[in-house]
């Protein structure tokens, strides 16, 4: 199902959902989007293939395989992902490595538009090709049809790749991998989920017979387990040619049933609670495992709002909770899906401070109860409910610019879990039918089926140190009966009775109007000295994006209210804009599809957002308000200031973190401005500096300009520029950044960092020096980056099998000094560095 979900800012009013007809009868089939073509061969192999012409001249092409790590054999723990790995190094038609060099010689880049992906239940391989050119588009057939059954395994190129895979195997490894370990066994208790993680293991890794892998790849790659899915700009008959011509491939004389694994019922409570001295915060969920569901008719597509509805107003109380003075969890939330192939599961989990798990857990449950007890209010259902109509509209109004890759993701996921697609039109329609339809009584019905006893996990994850309580599964467990006892009273769905603009201000004249025919963009210059670029376009049909910039930015504060400075911006989003708290703004908002942020960044300041022109007035009026009315609230500030440190609390626990800061630092040359992000840091916040800051920073727009892109008629836009923009303060004040003397060090600096409980290591090798910021240097620098980044690839990972990954980023900057990074990052072994490091030099 093609559902866009905008994270708009959320309004409460009396307007409901009104029926746009009767809905079909439950038991009725979702029909399959008639702009898709679905089709099967004989051998069993299904493809889908639509027409899309975003982006224009590319298509997107999967093979989806339907079998993972779930079906490896015992001596195959990680092979079903070593398939995947091999695809790229050795097959019929593209032996030794042919394949990645001829997709990068067609202007493909590996990992963007040629990767894939191993999970437990599936392998999908994933290929972006030009469609200009029909020699391309049959070549690029043709390695999916070699994905399918020409893979060659070449003995020497398996046993190079061996290291590449480990070299994975090792980037995963930390606190979280370590805690998985302790915690998948459990999570998924008497099932071959429980032992067949797609990494596998590192012994099998390193010495698996060639045959062993051959075997999982000759059983299950079978054309009755695959899918092919073509979505993009080109004539679909030709692609359904060359689907048939490639892929009436034979099938195995005897074909093996898939197996469906299954997850066993139990009626105790697990608990899965792991702990580790480089994990950065504490979390604990609640798993509540439930049967599996068919997902194809009317009938259970209204239940899908149903639950969307119950979701979406669960988190955003959580959401409140966690604005309040001392919030019982950093984050908290609430959803519903498939767990794995055999099983859905409801999930409630939240972060919380050290030492907060039971409390947290108890604040979930709470919740839960609430609505259990008492429901949800008709105010939060009507906003809810057009709050996802709203989203339903935005994602129908663009769907004529949705890209090929979510179309290709949407089909993989039909082919695999059976999700309907019906196309956004359809579920517009029967979305309108179906919510004025849905009371408050079967969404609230949802806390007592969903929360039981019965199928839970309790997951825990926190550091280990000394002061950090982290409680057994006892103290646990007692939390139910804790909650089971409670009083919980009804939520209030307090609103802000109050128009967004109070009193709206009188527009000014536009002084100056100019035309730049090269971009065709407009510039006008208001009586108040702000300035305005408009520049409409139709890469969206239904979006308009708004930048806004001045000069100055954090570099105009003295070191001591640096911190003040750089927190300011968040402070004041967290805290709201004239009479609405942020809670009172996002139900405000709630059925609209806006948003606007300010910014301090260290030599602007500003803002960006978006609306869909349905709601570009109250865009401009957000803007006019984080201007004139920022909203001083010491409670938002607090909340924000404890949440940012707890979130901090644990950072420097990571070995990862702590070589990224000495990287940081290192190029800074420790520059009091460049000090690692740690919860001490953010003890220099000061509320009254913050707000002051603020205050000073938009105090005058005449130095502030303005750019609007997107679907608009520019004499539409005009009086509202007049009223909102031309509304904004403006003293006349002349001012600029100042360089504060953040400076790269010269000469040769080498740094080593020796953290961290796995072998493993990272290494970052950074180039700086000046350089004239001009289009010609940046297209020079990004190209010698890119170039580099393919040749490293070759030398480490392919000829090496030194590393999985080698990442190469260059980048001129234009102020406060035009210069140039140039940036080299891999993972590898420790005993490996400095022999790698000497490959990159050479």
């Amino acid at each position: 199902m093609l559902v866009t979900v905008w994270a708009v800012l959320c309004p409460a009013t009396t307007r409901t959902v009104s029926a746009q007809g009767t809905a079909p009868p439950a038991d009725q089939v979702l029909p399959v989007d008639s702009l898709v073509t679905v089709g099967t061969l004989e051998n069993g192999l299904r493809y889908y293939i639509r027409v899309n012409r975003r982006p224009e001249e590319r298509a997107e092409l999967r093979l989806v395989v339907n079998v993972g790590s779930v079906l490896e054999d015992a001596d195959q723990q990680g092979l079903a992902h070593f398939v995947e790995h091999m695809a790229f190094n050795s097959t019929k038609n593209f032996p030794k490595h042919e394949l990645v060099s001829y997709l990068e010689q067609i202007g493909m880049r590996f990992g963007p538009d040629v990767n894939a992906y191993t999970s437990f239940d599936e392998t999908v391989y994933m290929l972006t090709v030009p469609t200009d050119s029909a020699e391309i588009l049959a070549k690029a057939f043709q390695i999916l049809e070699d994905w399918a059954h020409g893979q060659a395994f070449d003995p020497e190129e398996i046993d190079m790749e061996r290291g590449v895979v480990v070299e994975e195997w090792r980037l995963r490894r930390g606190a979280g991998a370590r805690m998985l370990d302790k915690q998948y066994p459990i999570l998924f208790r008497g099932s071959r989920y429980a032992e067949r993680l797609p990494i596998g293991k590192k012994e099998i890794l390193e010495g698996f017979e060639h045959e062993t892998l051959e075997r999982y790849y000759n059983e299950w790659y079978r054309p009755d387990l695959m899918a092919v899915i073509a979505v993009g700009d080109f004539d679909p008959q030709q692609i359904e040619q060359s689907i048939h011509t490639h892929f009436s491939i034979p099938g195995p004389t005897t074909p093996a049933t898939r197996p469906l694994f299954e997850m066993p019922d139990h009626s105790e409570t697990l608990f899965a609670i792991a702990t580790d001295p480089e994990a950065t915060n504490s979390q604990v969920s609640i798993y509540f495992k439930q049967p599996l569901r068919e997902q194809g008719t009317v009938g259970a597509y209204r239940q899908f709002i149903v639950e969307r509805l119950y979701n979406r107003m669960l988190n955003a109380r959580l959401f409140e909770l966690t604005r309040t003075p001392d919030p019982p969890f950093i984050g908290g939330f609430s959803g519903q899906g498939l767990f794995v192939r055999s099983k859905e599961a409801y999930v409630l989990g939240a972060v919380v401070a050290d030492g907060g798990i039971a409390r947290g857990l108890e604040a979930l449950l709470t919740e839960a109860k609430r609505v259990s007890r008492h429901g949800f209010t008709a105010s939060e259902l009507d906003r809810h409910k057009r709050d996802l109509l709203r989203g339903m509209e935005l994602a129908y109004a663009e769907r004529e610019k949705t890209e090929s890759w979510t179309y290709a993701s949407e089909y993989t996921r039909s082919f695999l879990e059976g999700e309907p697609i019906p196309g956004i039109a359809y579920e517009l329609e029967l979305t309108r039918q179906l919510l004025p339809t849905i009371e408050l009584g079967e969404v609230d019905r949802l806390a007592r089926s969903w929360i039981t006893d019965e199928n839970r996990v309790i997951l825990v994850s926190a550091p280990e140190k000394d002061g950090v309580e982290v409680p057994g599964e006892a103290e646990l467990h007692d939390v139910f009966g804790v909650v089971a006892a409670k009083d919980v009273e009804a939520y209030d769905d307090a609103v802000a009775d109050a128009p967004l603009v109070a009193e709206l201000p009188a527009p000014v004249p536009i002084v100056a109007e100019g035309i730049v025919d090269e971009i065709g963009a407009t510039i006008w210059e208001l009586e108040n000295g702000v300035r305005v670029i408009l520049k409409p376009t139709d890469f969206k049909d239904d979006e308009i994006v708004v930048y806004a910039s001045s000069p100055g930015g954090t570099s105009l504060v003295p070191d001591e209210d640096y911190v003040a400075a750089l927190t300011a911006a968040s402070v004041i989003s967290q805290s709201g804009v004239g009479e609405f708290s942020l809670i009172e703004l996002q139900k405000e908002l709630s059925d609209k599809a806006v948003g606007v942020a300010p910014y301090v960044g260290s030599l602007y300041e500003g803002l960006s957002g978006g609306a869909s022109p349905r709601d570009v007035e109250t865009l401009f009026q957000l803007i006019y308000l984080y201007f004139t009315a920022p909203r001083k609230d010491s409670v938002a500030f607090l909340t924000y200031q404890n949440q940012v440190k707890a979130m901090l609390e644990n950072q420097g626990a990571s070995p990862e973190v702590a070589f990224q800061d000495t990287v940081m630092v290192t190029l800074a040359q420790h520059h009091f401005r460049a000090r690692p992000r740690t919860s001490e840091l953010f003890d220099e916040m000061d509320f009254e500096k913050s707000y002051a800051f603020y205050r000073d920073r938009f105090a005058d727009a005449g130095d502030f300009t303005f750019v609007f892109v997107g679907a608009f008629d520019i004499d539409s836009l005009r009086p509202l520029v007049r009223r909102y923009l031309g509304g904004l303060p403006a003293t006349g004040r002349e001012e600029t950044w100042r360089d504060v003397g953040i400076d790269p060090p010269l000469g040769v600096v080498h740094k080593e960092v020796h953290r961290g409980i796995e072998p493993k290591s990272l290494t970052h090798i950074v180039f700086t020096g000046p350089a004239e910021y001009t289009r010609e240097n940046r297209h020079a620098l990004r190209s010698l980056a890119q170039i580099l980044q393919i040749r490293l690839r070759e030398r480490l990972r392919e000829d090496l099998g030194g590393t999985y990954s080698v990442n190469v980023g260059g980048s001129v900057s234009p102020e406060p000094d035009q210069d140039y990074r140039l940036s080299v990052n891999f993972g590898s072994a420790p005993e490996r560095v400095d022999e790698l490091v000497g490959v990159v030099f050479q």
